[in-house]
C-alpha cells in the first residue's frame, strides 16, 4: 500500500460546497449566518461554537445544531490564532504496508476528527534522515503533537522525538521512558487463546509462531508456556504461511501423540497450517483446534474454516493515542509509562465456532 493511499485514508471527507438556486457556489456560511437562523446574537453563537462562556446545555447543543444544518464550518486559521493551535497533528510511520499502521490510524482519526483535528501522515520508511525531514515539516506546520507509530513493538522510528517543543505519543510502537505509549498485552491474547482451548478439552497444545528475536513473540511463548505447561513445543520461524505450512510436517514427523491444538503466531501461519492438515486428511476443528493472532480479515475469513483469532484492538490502541495527544495539547497532565491495551479473542469456526463452557 503506497503512501498516498493510505494519505487519503486518513484525509477527513469535506462536505461539498452548497450550491445556491441558480447552481452558483455559495460562498463560507459566516457565524452571522448563524446567529440569525438561531435567533440569537453573534456573542452568543460565537461562545456556543466555541464551547465558552455561560449558557444553558440546551441552548448550546441548538446552536451547534443549526450551525451544522446551514453547513457552517468555523474557520481553522482564525481559529488557531484565537487559541494558539494549529488544530494538526503530526502522524509519523515507518509501516507503509499498512498491515498495523492502518487501524491504529483509523482509530486516531476518530478520536481527532470530532474534535476538529486534522492529521498529518508521513512515511519516513526506515530511513534516519527522510524521518528527520518529515520532522522538521511538522514543526514548521505548528502540529499541536505527533504520534509515532511501527511495524512493530520492540523497535523505535528512526529519530529522536524526546526533546521536542510539542507533545509526541508512541502507539504499537517503542516510546521514549518518559513518553506516553500504547500497545497491545500480548501475554493476556495469548493466555485468552491457549485457555480457550484448553476449556475446550484440548490439552496436545503446540505453538507455532515468528521470529524468537521479535519482543512480542517472547511475550506470547511465555504466556504460552505458563497456561500449557513446559512440555509442550514452540516452533519458531518466519510471519509466512509457508513457515505454517512447514511447522505442520516437522510436528508430524515426531514419534508419540500428536497434537490436538496449534495456537500460531500470527493469521498467515495459522492459514498454512490449516491448509497443510487438510492435506494430511486432519479435520480442523475435529481433529485439531487452531488459532490464530491478529485477526487480520482478510486472512482470518478466507481460511477455510474461517479462523478464530485474537484482535489486538489495534483501532481502539490508536483512539486512545488520538485523546491523549489532544489531552496534552490541550495541557492536562497525563501520567507517562506503558498503556497495554487487552486484546480479544474472536471465535470462528477453526476451534468449533462456540465458546466453550466455563
Amino acid at each position: 500500500m503506497t503512501a498516498e493511499v493510505v494519505k487519503a485514508f486518513l484525509r477527513p471527507l469535506q462536505k461539498e460546497e452548497a450550491l445556491n438556486l441558480t447552481g452558483g457556489k455559495r460562498g463560507r456560511i459566516t457565524i452571522h449566518e448563524v446567529a440569525s437562523a438561531a435567533g440569537v446574537s453573534i456573542s452568543t453563537a460565537s461562545k456556543a461554537l466555541n464551547d465558552t462562556g455561560r449558557m444553558g446545555a440546551e441552548t448550546r447543543e441548538r446552536i451547534k445544531r443549526i450551525a451544522g444544518e446551514i453547513g457552517y464550518r468555523p474557520n481553522a486559521l482564525a481559529r488557531g490564532l484565537l487559541s494558539k493551535r494549529s488544530f494538526t497533528v503530526g502522524l509519523l510511520t515507518n509501516d507503509t504496508y499498512g498491515r498495523f499502521t492502518l487501524p491504529v490510524m483509523a482509530g486516531i482519526s476518530d478520536a481527532l476528527v470530532d474534535h476538529g483535528v486534522s492529521v498529518f501522515l508521513c512515511a519516513i520508511e526506515d530511513d534516519p534522515a527522510l524521518a528527520q525531514t518529515h520532522v522538521d515539516a511538522m514543526l514548521d506546520k505548528q502540529v499541536d503533537g505527533i504520534i509515532a507509530t511501527g511495524k512493530r513493538l520492540d523497535r523505535r522510528l528512526p529519530v529522536d522525538l524526546s526533546n521536542l517543543h510539542v507533545p509526541v505519543v508512541y502507539a504499537f510502537t517503542e516510546g521514549t521512558q518518559d513518553s506516553v505509549t500504547f500497545r497491545s498485552d500480548d501475554e493476556q491474547g495469548a493466555r485468552l487463546a491457549v485457555e480457550w482451548l484448553l476449556r475446550a478439552g484440548r490439552r496436545r497444545i503446540a505453538h507455532i509462531t515468528g521470529p524468537e528475536e521479535f519482543f512480542s513473540v517472547r511475550e506470547r511463548a511465555g504466556a504460552y508456556h505458563q497456561v500449557a505447561g513446559h512440555r509442550e513445543p514452540v516452533l519458531y520461524g518466519v510471519w509466512s504461511e509457508s513457515w505454517g505450512h512447514e511447522a505442520i510436517g516437522q510436528l508430524w514427523k515426531r514419534s508419540g501423540e500428536k497434537p490436538d491444538a496449534l495456537f500460531c503466531g500470527n493469521d498467515q501461519i495459522a492459514r498454512g497450517a490449516v491448509d497443510a492438515l487438510r492435506e494430511r486428511g486432519i479435520k480442523v476443528p475435529q481433529d485439531v483446534s487452531v488459532i490464530g493472532f491478529d485477526n487480520w480479515e482478510i486472512v482470518a475469513a478466507q481460511t477455510r474454516p474461517p479462523l478464530t483469532t485474537v484482535d489486538m484492538e489495534l483501532k481502539e490502541l490508536g483512539r486512545q493515542a488520538g485523546l491523549t495527544v489532544l489531552a496534552l495539547a490541550e495541557g492536562r497532565l497525563v501520567e507517562p509509562g506503558v498503556r497495554k491495551l487487552p486484546c480479544r479473542l474472536v471465535v470462528r469456526q477453526s476451534c468449533g465456532g462456540n465458546a466453550p463452557k466455563e
